[in-house]
C-alpha cells in the first residue's frame, strides 16, 4: 500500500472488510465494534504502513503507477553506503575539473587566492549536504532525488522549476565530461585523430574546436546508445572507473612525495623572460654544433629567415635575449613558492613569462607569437571560480540514485559527507600543499593550460609516479565514467519531474520502455548534451551548469531552513547535525557564488526558474505535497492575522471586503451567476470576498449535501473568476443561517464589511409574506451590524466578465450621507437632490471640491426637487398599497391552504418587474406574529405644515388622518421621475436604499416604496452605507 492511499484513506476499506468482519470484532474492543469498520485496530493499520516499499529507480516509481499495478512485484532496492552513494560521489567530484584545470587556477589565481575558491566552493556544498541529509532522512526519499526532496518540502512550483533547473545541470554536466574526455584523447593521447588542421596560428582555436565538436558527437551517441541498451552495463564500468580514478590520485601523491627528494626532469624552454611551445622545436638553443660548424638551429629558424647566421633577418626580441632552459619541477629549495603565492591573472592573447627572469624589452613580430605561450581567455578570480564549481557538484550522485538505495535515510548523508569530506582534503591538499609547496612547480608551467612547454604533457602528470600516462589514461577514463553516469541519471530526473504530472507538456517523458527505463526522457538528454557539444569550450560550459547547481543547492539549503523553521509536526530528521542558521549560511553562500562566478548567466538562471514557475503556477498544479510553503504562507498569514486585530483598519487602508449571498437552485446550482461576474468587477482583485449560501436542514443528514453545494459555488467562483473563500451553512431556518454567516464570517480582522444580496423578486405576487420579510430581515441585520450594503436589482442584465461598455455613464445619486461613497474606476455623474431651501449653486460647487480633493474624476449635477402638490397617482398607489396590506392581515389561512397560496402565486408574472425569477429565500419559517404599528411623530415647520394641509385638500378620505405613507410615496414617486428622466441612458444607477421602518408592521409598504423608487430602470444598485467613513481627503 502507497503513501498516497494512507493520506486520503487511512482506514480499512469497509467492502473488503466486509466478509472478515468477525475477525477483527475483538471481545476486549467490544466498546469499539460500531466504528472498527472504518476505523481499524492499530495492527491492521501498522501492517499496512510497514508493507510499503521503496520502488526502484528506472521501475513504476510513483504512487499513481504504485496504486494501478499494485499486483506487479517490484524488486527490492540493494545498495548500500559504499556503492551507491560514496564512490558514485566520489567519482563525479574527482572528475575532468580536477585533472584539466587545478594546476591552471592555481597558477593564475595564485595559492592564496585558489586556496580561497576550494574553500568557497567546499563549504558551499558541505553546507548544502548537511541540508541535504536532514530532508533525506525525514522520510522516505522514492526516485527522484533531490528533485523530490525540494518538491516536498517547497511546493510543485519550486520543484518544478529547481528540478527542471538541476535537470539541465545535469545534461551540461554531461556535456562537460565528454568535452574533458576528448580533450584528454586529441591533446595528450593520439593528437594524430584530429581532423582539423590551423593552417596559421590564428587558426589554432578554432580547428581544435572542431575537432571537439566531432569527437564529441560520436562519443555522446556512444554513451546514449550504451545506457540505452541497459544500465546494468553502466553499473558494471562503474568499478573500472572508478579504480582508475583511484590510481591517479594515488600515483599524483606518490610522485608528489618522490619529487621532494628528486624533482622530475621536465625542462622548460625560455626566450628571455617568455615561454617557448615545445612542439616548435627539437633543441632549446639558437645554434647547433653539426661536426665542427655551428649551425642554425631549428628555433633559429622558425625566428629568422632562411640563411646563414650573419645574413639572416631575425625578430628583434630573438636577437636580444637568450635561450635558456629552467626545470618545470624545482623543487622547495628553489623559493618559487613565493612567486606562486599571489595571482598572475592574464588577458587573452597575452604572454605568459618569468618575472624573475632578466629580458630585453624589444617588440617582436606578431608572426612569431605562435612560438611563445599566451593565455587563450582572459581570466579572472570569478571566471576561475565558475570553471572550478563543477567540480565540487557531484555531492547529488548518491541522492539521485535514492530509488536504488537499500536504506536511503541513511546511506545518503553518511555516504554523500563522507564523500565530500575525502574530495575536500584531496582538492585543498592539491592546490595548496602539493602543487606549490612539495613540488613547488614552476609558475609558467601551471598557467600553460594545456601542457604546451612541457612537450604536451598533462601538467598534473608531470608529478605522476612511476609515469604521466598513469594520470593521463585514468583521467581519460574517469572523465568518460562521470559522463555515463550523468547521462544515466539526468533522463530519470527528467522523468521522475514528468510523473508528477506537474508541467502537461512534459507527460511524454514519463513514459518509457516496459522495464520503466526513460527513452523520450534519454533522447532528449542527448540533444540538449549535444548543444553543450557544441560549444565545444570546457571553460565555456563550466560556469553554464554551475549556475544550474548552484540554483538547486539554494533551495535544498531554503528547503532545509524553511521546515527547520516553521517547526512543522512531521519534520522529525533522524540526521540531527543540522541547524537552520547553517542552511541559511550555505543558501547565502550559494546565491553569492551565482553573481560573483558569472553574474549574467546566473541572470539566465533566475530567468528560466522563474519562467518556470509562473508557468506550473498558471497552470495550476494542484498538488498537496505538504510542502513548507504551505506552512510558510499559514505561518504568516497568522502573523498578519493577529497584526490586523490590533484594531480596525485606518480609513486609508479601507476595501471592500464582501460577503456575497447566493441562493441555489433544487440542483445545488448557483441561480444567479452574475452575482458573482458583479462582485469580481466590483472587486477587481482587490479585498476579501467571502460567497456564502445557507442549504435547509439538518447537518447530520446534510453534510454529503452541503459539500456538493460548495463544489459547486467553487466552480462558479473559478468561472466568473472570482477569488475568495466558500462558505456554505446548515441550518434548519434558512433565515437563521444568514444571520450566522452575517456574524460569523471571516477571521479576526479579515472580516466581511460590505453584504451583496439579491432583490426578492415576485415578492408582490406572493401571499405568503416569507419572502420579502426574509430580505427585509437581512437588511435589519446588516444595519444592525454596521455594515455596508449592496442590492444589485435587476443582476440578469449586468454586463459579464466578457462584455465590456465602451461608453455611457455610471450615476450615482447621492441624497444622504451615510458613511461615504464606494467609487467605481469608469466615467461617473453624480447627482445630488436640492430642496427649496438649499443653495444648488453653491452645493454643485462644494461637491465639486469635495471630489477633487478625493481625487476623483466625474461629472457633478445638483438636482432642484420643488415643493409640488401630492398627485391623484400618489394617493392611488398608496391606496392600493394598504388595501393589499390590509386584506392580506384579515385573511387566515391555514398551513396547508398557505403553502398551496405561494405555489399558485409563484406562477404569476409581475407586471412591475423587468424578469421573473423566484425568491431570494422563499423557504423560511413561520411569519413572526405581527406587532402593532408605532406612532410615527414628527416635527415640522409651520410653513410646511400650512403647505401639507393645503395639499390634503384633494387627498381622499382615507388618507386625511395620516399622512405618512402618502409623503413617502410621493418622495418615491418623484424621485423615481427626475432619476429616469435623468439617467435613463446609464449603464448603472446607484441609489441610496432607504432603510427599513423601525417595526414590522409597515415591512410590507417598505417594499413597495423600494419598488417604486426603481421602477423603469433596468440595472440599479441599492446602496447603504455602514454609517463609517471609508474615504479620507488626506495623503
Amino acid at each position: 500500500m502507497s503513501l498516497k492511499e494512507f493520506e486520503y484513506s487511512p482506514f480499512l476499506n469497509s467492502a473488503e472488510s466486509g466478509g472478515k468482519k468477525n475477525d477483527f470484532y475483538d471481545k476486549n474492543l467490544a466498546l469499539f465494534e460500531e466504528e472498527l469498520d472504518i476505523r481499524p485496530k492499530v495492527s491492521s493499520l501498522l501492517s499496512r504502513l510497514v508493507s510499503y516499499t521503496n520502488i526502484t529507480q528506472g521501475a513504476k516509481e510513483h504512487e499513481e503507477e504504485e496504486i494501478s499495478q499494485r499486483g506487479n512485484a517490484a524488486k527490492s532496492p540493494s545498495m548500500g553506503t559504499l556503492m551507491g552513494v560514496y564512490l558514485p560521489c566520489l567519482q563525479n567530484i574527482f572528475g575532468v575539473i580536477m585533472f584539466l584545470r587545478l594546476t591552471w587556477i592555481v597558477g593564475m589565481a595564485g595559492i592564496m587566492q585558489a586556496f580561497l575558491i576550494v574553500l568557497m566552493c567546499c563549504t558551499c556544498t558541505m553546507l548544502t549536504a548537511i541540508s541535504m541529509s536532514a530532508i533525506a532522512t525525514n522520510g522516505v526519499v522514492p526516485a527522484g532525488g533531490s528533485y523530490f526532496m525540494i518538491s516536498r518540502s517547497l511546493g510543485p512550483e519550486f520543484g518544478g522549476a529547481v528540478g527542471l533547473c538541476f535537470y539541465l545541470g545535469n545534461t551540461f554536466a554531461a556535456a562537460m565530461y565528454i568535452l574533458g574526455a576528448i580533450e584528454i584523447f586529441l591533446k595528450y593521447i593520439v593528437p594524430q585523430a584530429a581532423i582539423f588542421h590551423a593552417v596559421d596560428h590564428h587558426g589554432t582555436d578554432s580547428a581544435m574546436l572542431n575537432n571537439m565538436r566531432v569527437y564529441g558527437s560520436i562519443c555522446l551517441i556512444l554513451m546514449v546508445v550504451v545506457v540505452f541498451v541497459g544500465v546494468k552495463y553502466v553499473n558494471k564500468l562503474a568499478s573500472l572507473f572508478l579504480t582508475c580514478v583511484i590510481i591517479s590520485i594515488v600515483s599524483i601523491y606518490a610522485g608528489a612525495m618522490k619529487s621532494i627528494s628528486h624533482p622530475p626532469e621536465f625542462p622548460i624552454c625560455m626566450l628571455g623572460n617568455r615561454t617557448l611551445v615545445n612542439s616548435k622545436f627539437d633543441v632549446c638553443a639558437k645554434t647547433v654544433m653539426q661536426g665542427n660548424m655551428t649551425v642554425p638551429s631549428q628555433l633559429w629558424e622558425n625566428f629568422c629567415t632562411p640563411g646563414n647566421l650573419s645574413s639572416s633577418q631575425c625578430d628583434e626580441y630573438f636577437l636580444l635575449n637568450n635561450v635558456t632552459k629552467i626545470q618545470a619541477i624545482p623543487g622547495m629549495s628553489s623559493g618559487i613558492i613565493r612567486e606562486n603565492m599571489w595571482s598572475n591573472y592574464r588577458y587573452k592573447g597575452q604572454l605568459l613569462e618569468k618575472p624573475a627572469v632578466q629580458s630585453v624589452d624589444a617588440h617582436g613580430s606578431l608572426e612569431k607569437l605562435s612560438l611563445y605561450l599566451t593565455a587563450d581567455i582572459t581570466t579572472s578570480f570569478t571566471l576561475l571560480l565558475g570553471i572550478f564549481f563543477p567540480s565540487a557538484t557531484g555531492i547529488m550522485a548518491g541522492s539521485n540514485r535514492s530509488g536504488d538505495l537499500k536504506d536511503a535515510q541513511k546511506s545518503i548523508p553518511v555516504g554523500t559527507i563522507l564523500a565530500i569530506a575525502t574530495t575536500s582534503f584531496v582538492c585543498i591538499l592539491s592546490s595548496v600543499i602539493i602543487t606549490a609547496i612539495l613540488s613547488c612547480i614552476e609558475g609558467v608551467v601551471l598557467r600553460d593550460k594545456f601542457g604546451d612547454a612541457v612537450h604536451n604533457n598533462l601538467v598534473v602528470g608531470t608529478l605522476a609516479w612511476p609515469s604521466p600516462w598513469v594520470i593521463v589514461i585514468g583521467s581519460f577514463f574517469s572523465t568518460i565514467g562521470a559522463g555515463l553516469q550523468t547521462v544515466t541519471g539526468a533522463p530519470r530526473l527528467l522523468q521522475a519531474i514528468a510523473k508528477d504530472n506537474i508541467i502537461p507538456f512534459l507527460r511524454v517523458f514519463g513514459h518509457g520502455k516496459k522495464n520503466g527505463e526513460p527513452t523520450w526522457a534519454l533522447l532528449l538528454t542527448g540533444l540538449i548534451a549535444e548543444l553543450g557539444i557544441l560549444i565545444a569550450s570546457l571553460d565555456m560550459v563550466a560556469p553554464i551548469l554551475s549556475m544550474f547547481f548552484l540554483m538547486c543547492y539554494l533551495f535544498v539549503n531554503l528547503a532545509c531552513a524553511v521546515q527547520t523553521l516553521l517547526r512543522t509536526p512531521n519534520w522529525r530528521p533522524r540526521f540531527k547535525y543540522y541547524h537552520w542558521t547553517l542552511s541559511f549560511l550555505g543558501m547565502s553562500i550559494c546565491l553569492a557564488l551565482m553573481f560573483i562566478s558569472t553574474w549574467y548567466y546566473a541572470i539566465v538562471a533566475i530567468g528560466i526558474a522563474g519562467m518556470i514557475y509562473k508557468y506550473i503556477e498558471y497552470q495550476g498544479a494542484e498538488k498537496e505535497w505538504g510542502d513548507g510553503i504551505r506552512g510558510l504562507s499559514l505561518s504568516a498569514a497568522r502573523y498578519a492575522l493577529l497584526r490586523l486585530e490590533a484594531g480596525p483598519p485606518h480609513t486609508k487602508n479601507w476595501r471592500p471586503q464582501l460577503l456575497v449571498l447566493l441562493k441555489l437552485d433544487e440542483d445545488l446550482h448557483v441561480k444567479y451567476p452574475r452575482m458573482l461576474t458583479f462582485a469580481s468587477q466590483l472587486k477587481a482583485g482587490k479585498g476579501l470576498t467571502i460567497v456564502g449560501t445557507v442549504i435547509q436542514g439538518n447537518f447530520l443528514d446534510s453534510f454529503g449535501e452541503l459539500q456538493a453545494a460548495e463544489q459547486a459555488v467553487k466552480n462558479m467562483m473559478e468561472i466568473e473568476r472570482v477569488k475568495g473563500f466558500c462558505q456554505v451553512v446548515v441550518a434548519n431556518k434558512v433565515r437563521d443561517g444568514i444571520v450566522h454567516l452575517i456574524q460569523s464570517c471571516g477571521l479576526g480582522g479579515m472580516k466581511h464589511n460590505t453584504v451583496v444580496m439579491g432583490w426578492p423578486y415576485g415578492w408582490r405576487q406572493s401571499e405568503d409574506p416569507r419572502a420579502w420579510k426574509t430580505f427585509i430581515n437581512n437588511v435589519r441585520c446588516v444595519t444592525a451590524a454596521h455594515l455596508a450594503l449592496m442590492v444589485p436589482k435587476n443582476v440578469s442584465f449586468y454586463s459579464s466578465n466578457h462584455e465590456r461598455f465602451t461608453d455611457g455613464h455610471i450615476d450615482v445619486w447621492w441624497i444622504v450621507h451615510d458613511g461615504g461613497m464606494l467609487m467605481l474606476k469608469c466615467r461617473m455623474r453624480i447627482f445630488t437632490v436640492a430642496q427649496m431651501d438649499d443653495n444648488s449653486i453653491q452645493m454643485k460647487k462644494d461637491l465639486a471640491t469635495f471630489l477633487y480633493q478625493l481625487r476623483i474624476e466625474a461629472e457633478v449635477e445638483v438636482v432642484e426637487m420643488h415643493d409640488s402638490d401630492i398627485s391623484a397617482y400618489t394617493y392611488e398607489r398608496t391606496l392600493m398599497m394598504e388595501q393589499r396590506s390590509q386584506m392580506l392581515r384579515q385573511m387566515r389561512l391555514s398551513t396547508a391552504e398557505r403553502q398551496r397560496e405561494v405555489c399558485s402565486a409563484q406562477l404569476v408574472k409581475d407586471r412591475h418587474s423587468l424578469v421573473r425569477m423566484g425568491s431570494l429565500y422563499s423557504d423560511e419559517e413561520e411569519e413572526v406574529p405581527e406587532t402593532p404599528p408605532a406612532k410615527v411623530q414628527m416635527t415640522w415647520s409651520k410653513e410646511r405644515l400650512e403647505a401639507e394641509r393645503r395639499n390634503n385638500k384633494n387627498a381622499p378620505e382615507n388618507f386625511r388622518e395620516d399622512q405618512t405613507n402618502v409623503r413617502r410615496m410621493h418622495t418615491a414617486v418623484k424621485l423615481n421621475e427626475v432619476i429616469v428622466n435623468r439617467s435613463h441612458d446609464a449603464r448603472l444607477v446607484l441609489l441610496n436604499m432607504p432603510g427599513p421602518p423601525r417595526n414590522s408592521d409597515g415591512d410590507e409598504n417598505y417594499m413597495e416604496f423600494l419598488e417604486v423608487l426603481t421602477e423603469g430602470l433596468e440595472r440599479v444598485l441599492l446602496v447603504r452605507g455602514g454609517g463609517q467613513e471609508v474615504i479620507t481627503i488626506y495623503s
